[in-house]
């Protein structure tokens, strides 16, 4: 009975390591900033090139994707393998902008594992003046 403790202190912090959490939880950290004529959003993406990210525009969703997967080998001098390393990623953030946007209003850039994507600010639509008509 007294070891339960020990036992449940190993588990927890096994299990407590960032391998066994939810990929969701850390990837694709957003920004998001409104200026005077647009919205930007800026997305964490370490490690992506522009080839691994997609960006989907589709009934008023934007769906950033993002996904890779890398193979290292390491051989000596006798061409033997030492070491074979292989890492898969993938992660996507989803945001609803609204059904007005196409795909022409949407710029992105890379830089520095930043996406950067900009939107237009709809100009407010004009209230129509209360107008008066003359009776003849």
């Amino acid at each position: 009975m007294r070891y339960f403790p020990v036992i449940n202190d190993m588990f927890r912090d096994f299990f407590d390591d960032t391998y066994f959490q939810p990929a969701k939880a850390h990837a694709m950290p957003c920004d998001i900033k409104e200026t005077e004529d647009k919205y930007e959003m800026a997305i964490e993406v370490p490690g992506f090139k522009k080839e691994d990210i997609s960006i989907e525009l589709e009934q008023g969703y934007l769906t950033v994707s993002a996904s890779t997967h890398n193979e290292s080998e390491e051989t000596d001098e006798n061409g033997r393998v030492i070491r074979r390393e292989r890492h898969t990623g993938s992660c996507s953030r989803r945001f609803y902008v609204g059904p007005d946007y196409t795909q022409k209003d949407i710029n992105a850039t890379l830089e520095n594992g930043e996406l950067v994507i900009t939107l237009p600010k709809e100009a407010p639509k004009k209230v129509e003046e209360k107008k008066y008509i003359e009776i003849l």
